[in-house]
């Protein structure tokens, strides 16, 4: 029943669009970077609404994500759940892989990357270097109450993607430098946020944004914790402790977006299970005891540098 609503609100909405089209420039929605979008997921893309679906999560991403984490997903079931990760994901990055995507300067195909990306959307990658970049409101973050700041944290890779944004939302985006796009990464890092790479059926086989997430707002770090939905994959990594320099301060334990953290016998402790190899609590340890190791249990890492020196060994 509920995929029967969800068509047909999204049709009504497909013939809305259209009125709208027709009805002249003042209350046009559809804009020359939406007919791009739309002709590069192609006849199929839109007969199967991947196309509107993309459209209507771009156009009206706040009330989107409202929909989906208030109303929606808490009634979700196993199929319901399974359903959301498959189509809308993502890839946990450590900040030396986030800035490696932001400073690729070659266009690399990549594809079979089922250990990198354990769901059946995006696993063909095309990524195009240099990337153009424009930086977005973060939903999650405006979603919430009491949010982090600040809120202009969402970083949309690539055109056709990065055009329609600007198109679109051109009171809350605008274009970075790659310079500014590193900087970026490192102040959200330093605010003990994690990078991640999102991924979605309707853009085309490639991520589409690296998002800053934070702990108390993100809605992916909700799916994970709240409802124990695995919409996040690890980076490939997991966090160690020297336990010689831990005070056990709690300090990693507070800020783990994953409760993977714990202090027993005055030492941290990890939870291997729950550990995605974010890197924050290696950010905020004040005496740098902690660090991410390389764990084969965890995945391929989404890091560009090691998949480019594959696929030329290869």
């Amino acid at each position: 029943m509920l995929w029967i609503i969800l068509g047909v609100i999204l049709g009504a909405i497909l013939v809305t669009l259209i009125i709208l089209w027709l009805s002249g420039e003042r209350w046009r929605l559809i804009r020359p970077s939406t007919w791009q979008v739309m002709r590069e997921n192609g006849l199929k893309g839109i007969l199967n609404f991947n196309a509107i679906h993309g459209y209507i999560y771009g156009r009206w991403t706040k009330q989107y994500l409202g929909i989906i984490r208030n109303v929606i997903y808490p009634y979700f079931g196993e199929r319901g759940k399974k359903w959301l990760r498959d189509h809308y994901h993502a890839k946990i990055l450590t900040p030396e892989q986030a800035a490696a995507i932001i400073t690729i300067e070659q266009d690399i195909p990549l594809q079979d990357l089922e250990q990198v990306i354990p769901y059946p959307a995006a696993r063909n990658i095309i990524l195009n270097g240099p990337p153009d970049i424009v930086v977005y409101e973060c939903a999650c973050r405006q979603l919430s109450s009491n949010h982090c700041q600040p809120t202009q944290v969402c970083m949309v890779i690539g055109k056709p993607f990065t055009d329609y944004t600007l198109e679109h939302h051109p009171q809350s985006s605008r274009r970075l430098s790659q310079e500014e796009a590193i900087k970026l990464l490192q102040d959200e890092h330093e605010r003990g946020h994690l990078h991640s790479a999102w991924f979605k059926d309707a853009c085309l086989d490639r991520f589409y944004a690296i998002c800053n997430c934070c702990k108390c707002c993100c809605g992916g770090i909700e799916a994970m914790v709240k409802y124990g939905n695995p919409v996040m994959a690890s980076s490939g990594y997991v966090a160690q402790v020297d336990k010689s320099i831990c005070t056990g301060c709690g300090i990693c334990v507070d800020a783990c977006p994953f409760n993977a953290l714990s202090i027993e016998d005055e030492t941290s402790v990890m939870d291997w299970e729950k550990c995605l190899g974010c890197g924050i609590c290696e950010a905020v340890c004040p005496n740098d005891a902690r660090s991410l190791v390389r764990d084969e249990g965890k995945g391929i890492p989404l890091d560009i540098r090691l998949l480019i020196a594959d696929k030329t060994s290869g």
